[in-house]
């Protein structure tokens, strides 16, 4: 498998960007958060993510993406990317996805503490479930086996948050 190129980042969603919020929640082992997407034919792992609504702040929109994705906002946000990390989607997607309008994500991500329990999280507390399984993952392992088009995205996480997480789990 090629590495990835690095990840890209910006101080704002560049032009042409959807503006996103990504969460990489740790449970207090240090491994982080994946669901599978339950729209793709592979196993696709991924971490919490989604639009940010005008008006809305990131730490918002992320506490609110945990409860509509993963059933619970039980969560304390440790850590904040200063930048904004940005990725194309891939040709046969990018005219499918949110109209076409977009030719990719521009994220802004936070490192979030678990505080509940693991049977706080439900799935399909929204009701139009985005995950169809979920797991506690080695962060290393969720990068390396990212769909292509997030791997650099994931690598810089992990690069960025991968040493809070040891430390804030000892």
């Amino acid at each position: 498998m090629r590495p990835a190129p690095p990840a890209r980042e910006a101080a704002s969603p560049p032009a042409g960007y959807r503006p996103c919020v990504g969460i990489v929640l740790f449970d207090a082992a240090g491994r982080v958060f994946a669901g599978r997407r339950i729209d793709t034919a592979r196993a696709a792992w991924q971490l919490p993510q989604g639009g940010i609504d005008g008006g809305e702040s990131a730490r918002a929109a992320g506490l609110r993406e945990l409860a509509e994705e993963i059933g619970t906002a039980d969560a304390r946000i440790v850590a904040e990317l200063p930048g904004w990390l940005t990725y194309d989607l891939p040709a046969d997607l990018a005219p499918r996805l949110w109209g076409g309008r977009y030719r990719g994500q521009a994220q802004k991500w936070l490192l979030a503490r678990f505080t509940g329990s693991d049977s706080d999280i439900d799935l399909a507390a929204s009701g139009a479930p985005e995950f169809d399984d979920w797991r506690w993952m080695d962060f290393a392992e969720l990068a390396r086996g990212a769909v292509p088009f997030k791997r650099a995205v994931y690598a810089r996480l992990l690069e960025a948050f991968g040493p809070r997480i040891a430390r804030e789990t000892g």
